[in-house]
């Protein structure tokens, strides 16, 4: 069991160094919470910046975090507030620039 869990949290440091993806938290303990896609049209030449809020209407903890960019695109996600053991989270999103955003965010309890 030991041998599995090491393996799976150096797999999932592999995919967080080679891609934009963001992956926190446990994957043992899923219970599908909130799932969304977030997709926002490009500028030329300019960066988009957009936050998506989730806050757990019945006060559950949350426990895993996946932010899955579909493009493969230098986009970046980052947790601004709450998070992993709060019942709210705020990722920010923001594409390449000149680049759209699209984004498959899941959240576990």
């Amino acid at each position: 069991m030991k041998f599995a869990t090491i393996l799976l949290l150096s797999l999932t440091g592999a995919i967080l160094v080679q891609s934009t993806h963001l992956i926190l938290g446990d994957a043992s303990k899923k219970q599908l919470i909130y799932h969304t896609s977030s997709q926002y049209r490009s500028i030329p030449f300019m960066k988009k910046v957009k936050n998506v809020f989730y806050s757990s209407p019945d006060q559950r903890s949350i426990n895993l975090i996946l932010a899955y960019d579909n493009l493969h695109t230098s986009a970046t996600a980052t947790i601004t507030a709450g998070g992993l053991g709060h019942t709210y989270v705020n990722i920010r999103l923001k594409s390449e620039r000149g680049f759209a955003l699209d984004y498959d965010i899941v959240i576990y309890s």
